[in-house]
Parts: C-alpha cells; structure tokens; sequence
C-alpha cells in the first residue's frame, strides 16, 4: 500500500462508525443528563444572542470579545465547504435521507456544545496578555482530579488541533476559494493566494479582537446571502417540495429505497443514510470536536452557562438551518442522481451549483462561487485562532504566537496553488482525534456541566419567566 492509501484506511477508521456512536452516544447521554434543557431552552438560547448582557448577578463580565462575536468566531470556523459541498456528498454517498439524520445528530450536538462551552468558560485562564484562553485543554487541566491523566488528554488534543488547523481549517479552504475563483471568475491560482495572504495578515496579526469584529460582519452576511439564494431555489421549485420530502423521510427509514435524477439513480439502504447523515451533521457543525469551546472562553459573560447557551446555537445555524436549505435545495430540484459526461454521479459542490443554476440559471454559478469563498474564509480565520490558542498552551511564549500566525498566512498560499491530498487526510484525522479527549472532558466532569445548568435554570431563566 502507498502511504496515501495507508493515511486514507486510518481516515476512515478515525471517521468510522466507532467514533460516530462516541459523538452522538456522549450527546444523548448529556441531553438526559441536562434533563433536555439545552432542548427546552433553545428560544432562549437564540433570544440571548442579541441581548445586551449586564450582569444581574453581581459577578464582572469577563473576557475579550462580545458574546455574539463569539458565537460569529465560532461558527465562522464550523461554517465552511461543508454546508454545500458536504452536504451533496452527504446526499449522493447516503441518499436524501441522510438529511434527517443530520438533524438527529444535531439535536444531540446542542446538549454537546452547550457542554464543550460550559466547561471552556468556567474553567477558563488569563494568559500573560491578560486575554482569557479557555477550551477543553483548560478543563482537562483544571477539572480532572488526576492531573497527570488530564494534563496527558490536554496535551494530546493541542497537539491534534494545531495539526488540523493548518489543513482542514487552513489549505482546504484556500483551496475552495482558489478553485473556485478559477472556475467561476477565471482568476489564476497564484494570484488567489497571494491576496489571501495579505488579507489574512491584515486581520489575524490583529489576534482574536480583530477576528471577532471581522467575523462579526461576514459570517452574518454571508449566511443571510447564502440563506436568501437557497429559499429562493426552494420557492422556485416549491411544486416539487413534498415530493423531495417525502424522498427524504421515504429514504431515511426505508430499509431500501431508491432516489433518481437525470438519467441515473441512487439506491441506499437507511444504514447508508444514517451513518453519511450523521457523519456531515458531525462533521459540519463540530459539536463534541472541542474547538468552537475555544472561542467560548473568550466572551465576556458572567455566567458559564450563558454563553453555554448562546454557542450552543452555533449548531444549530449550521445544520438545522444551512446545511437543511442546502439540502431541500437538492432534493427540490430532481437533480439527485445525474450522471455526469464522465459517467459517473454528480458530487459534492457541482451537485449544488447543478441545483442552483436548474432554478436560477447562470447565476446560481455565482451564488455557490461566492458562499465557497466567504464561507472558507471565515473558516481559516475561525481556526487560525483555534489553533493558536492550542499551541499557546504548549508552549506559552507570546513570541511563537506571532511566529504561528506568520506561518499560518503563508500557508494559505500553500493551500491556494497545490493539491496537497496527503496532508489534507492527515490534517482531517488530527481533527477526529481532537474529540477523544474532549468527550472524555465532558463525560468526566458531567456534574461539573449539571451543575452549571440547573443553577442557571433556577436563577435567570425562571426568575425571567
């Protein structure tokens, strides 16, 4: 076996069903545990995203950066290729049921994140900027009784999430944008690049106040954009809508069942659909990976389990409302199916854009072009700091942290002009390794995440009733 063929069998081992159970298995057991309070509490949680928090408890407002500009950080880094081109893979590889699998993972992946985001606050430090560093590293170290054991865990998730940052959420990106910039606009690679290394200097040498203002303004307006163009190929094609959702739910409990576009067809059994379902919804909102944690920790908030609730919605932005329009976008348009001039099923982003321009015509091209592009930018800004603050952790000299994000600039000229496969799958299980300890962290100190959750529903949330 190659070393290719070799790294592409412990992806697929890494990503396989053992890790899938463990990410749901974890997410149901929280969602018990809360009492299904992250559930119960989902108005809420989005209501806060928008208040204006002044501590009711006496306690100070900690932190660097807003709550929303949190939560924008946050999903800035979850929000990424993967809502339009994974969900099609998703669709191809497991049929339109898979949509409703995605669902179910992400109604497990609320009670995850609310934890992951609990943790990260309450157990948050100051770093020697006086900027507050917070994520799974940080409970590992302060909220495991054996130290060794939680320090050995914390250890082993920086150093898996500094490895995926420079690939899934740095070389992948540049190279959607690049190519998709070649594709649509006829733009060179080269000079793709050579812009996204100015532009990600100019805001990432800035650190995570920077980040937070930047991605407060463009992930919003990249959603809105990407929302408002997917409503409208579903309303286009809304005579063929209860017959997309019937193939879904047909295809998502059927033991075998068969969906067929342009002169081809899909036939999937519910096992396929479930377990391609659940993957993207995992994968695409990162609820139980431990990274969005990290932005948590810098909000300034009073309570833990305040910005628990606001990141926790993070999930369900992501994959309830994108990845369910980039969906319905597909399913609604008959193109499920079809068969390329290649012989072979149309996939991931060209059976998106194939949805699109079916509804809006050449400009459907465009919408998709420019959501990869906002989209995977965000993206890297989002893991830029994910991946300097796990480093920091290792190594704690403020000099390395600016010798890492020089780096981390250049290498989306890397990512831009090169098809590196190798470091892209090696990179992809450095980010499924990164959730072993984190889900660890939270079934280990789930009183901790009890505790946190019923003290919050006894003083805000009935007293606000």
């Amino acid at each position: 076996m190659t070393v290719e063929e070799i790294i592409g069998v412990i992806d697929d081992a890494v990503w396989g069903p053992y890790m899938l159970v463990l990410l749901v298995g974890t997410g149901l057991f929280l969602t018990i545990r809360l009492k299904f309070l992250p559930w119960r509490n989902l108005p809420h949680a989005l209501k806060s995203i928008f208040e204006k928090h002044e501590s009711k408890s006496g306690r100070e407002n900690k932190g660097d950066i807003s709550p929303f500009q949190s939560l924008m950080t946050a999903l800035a880094a979850t929000i990424g290729t993967g809502n339009i081109a994974g969900v099609a893979t998703a669709l191809v590889s497991g049929g339109a049921g898979a949509i409703v699998w995605m669902w179910v993972s992400a109604l497990f992946g609320l009670s995850t994140k609310y934890a992951e985001s609990v943790l990260a606050v309450k157990y948050r430090e100051v770093n020697s900027a006086g900027e507050m560093v917070g994520g799974p590293m940080y409970a590992l170290k302060n909220g495991l009784k054996n130290k060794t054991l939680g320090m050995i865990l914390a250890v082993a998730f920086c150093v898996f999430a500094v490895m995926a940052s420079f690939g899934i959420g740095n070389m992948t990106q540049a190279n959607s944008i690049s190519t998709a910039l070649d594709t649509s606009f006829n733009i060179p690679l080269w000079i793709t690049g050579i812009v996204m290394v100015a532009v990600c200097f100019a805001v990432l040498l800035g650190g995570i106040k920077s980040i937070g203002r930047v991605c407060g303004v463009i992930v919003p307006v990249m959603a809105i954009f990407y929302i408002i163009a997917a409503v409208a190929v579903i309303i286009i094609n809304g005579a063929n809508l209860p017959a997309g959702l019937r193939e879904i739910f047909r295809m998502a409990f059927s033991v075998r069942a068969v969906a067929g576009g342009v002169g081809g067809t899909i036939v999937k059994s519910m096992m396929d659909g479930m377990r391609y379902g659940i993957a993207r919804g995992v994968f695409s909102n990162e609820a139980g990976l431990g990274s969005a944690p990290i932005a948590a920790a810098a909000a300034k908030t009073d309570r833990a389990s305040r910005q628990g609730y606001i990141n926790m919605t993070g999930t369900f932005f992501d994959t309830i409302i994108i990845c369910t329009l980039t969906g319905l976008s597909i399913a609604s348009s008959g193109v499920l199916g079809t068969v390329g001039a290649d012989g072979k099923l149309v996939d991931g982003i060209d059976l998106t854009m194939l949805a699109f321009e079916q509804a809006l015509g050449p400009i459907g091209k465009y919408v998709i072009s420019i959501g990869i592009i906002l989209f995977a930018f965000s993206t890297i800004l989002g893991w830029e700091y994910y991946g300097e603050r796990s480093l920091e952790f290792l190594v704690r000299k403020r000099p390395v942290m600016y010798v890492y994000r020089v780096i981390f600039c250049l290498i989306t000229f890397v990512g831009a002009t090169t098809n590196l496969s190798i470091a892209w799958s090696f990179s992809d299980i450095a980010n499924g390794l990164m959730a072993v300890p984190n889900l660890l962290c939270l079934l280990i100190l789930n009183k901790d995440i009890a505790k946190e959750c019923f003290a919050y529903q006894r003083d805000v949330i009935k007293k606000d009733k």
